[in-house]
């Protein structure tokens, strides 16, 4: 018997107990804790499937075990923790329940994805990790005082609006590329052009003095924007 094919379940295990955990720290208000363990959870969902690859431990019951986990940890998480925000900034009825539709679009995205051959290389719709952190560092960033998010967030509809927004992109047909290099891939060049956005906006954030969950916020609004765009400029060329 071999030890080493348990490693990427129990990776997996940890990232499910991390959105569990976050999922009780976010009843209890303490949304920056949930964030952690959001973040806690995407280190998880990586080094997985890494550890699923290095030791050749792939299985089907690992892949259905990693979308649950992903269903808790990324869809969930993130729709209680916007909701959370919106009753604490003081909205009542049918608006605040609005973000849960985050879970039911993830919960629809995940079982796609486990079916849906086409998604090997890259993805096909918004990523459920890459919405989940977006929607955490937005709420991190507004309550660590970034003032432009505090002010958005405040007695706005910016939550609701975003959430469907969000939904959408989980099931869409628009291709995004993922984080994970291949040998000989022609997504390689964007990946490293992408690095080097995200090396951009470090430096610029640290240089500012400007929260560090402001650079999380920015990374993931420019990986979906980059997405768009080029899938924008894709439609145009085949016209």
């Amino acid at each position: 018997m071999r030890i080493t094919k348990y490693i990427p379940n129990t990776i997996t295990s940890m990232n499910l107990l991390c959105g569990a955990l976050g999922v009780i720290f976010t009843f209890q208000g303490a949304l920056d804790i949930a964030f952690y363990l959001m973040l806690a959870a995407a280190v998880c969902d990586f080094f997985d499937g890494f550890a699923a690859r290095m030791l050749n431990a792939y299985s089907a019951m690992g892949k259905e075990l990693d979308s649950l986990a992903d269903l808790i940890s990324f869809g969930l998480l993130p729709s209680l923790m916007l909701h959370r925000r919106l009753v604490e900034g003081g909205m009542t009825g049918f608006v605040t329940f609005i973000p849960l539709i985050i879970c039911v679009f993830s919960g629809l995205r995940l079982a796609k994805f486990n079916v849906d051959e086409r998604q090997s290389e890259n993805f096909l719709g918004l990523a459920t990790p890459a919405c989940a952190i977006w929607c955490g560092s937005l709420i991190y960033a507004a309550d660590r005082g970034v003032m432009t998010i505090s002010h958005l967030l405040r007695d706005t509809y910016i939550i609701p609006v975003a959430s469907v927004v969000l939904a959408l992109l989980l099931v869409s047909e628009i291709p995004m590329f993922s984080f994970k290099f291949k040998k000989g891939s022609a997504y390689n060049r964007l990946r490293l052009c992408f690095i080097g956005i995200i090396a951009f906006i470090a430096i610029a954030t640290l240089i500012l003095k400007i929260n560090w969950s402001y650079i999380i916020l920015l990374t993931f609004t420019a990986y979906i924007l980059l997405n768009l765009l080029i899938a924008l400029f894709s439609i145009k060329k085949t016209r």
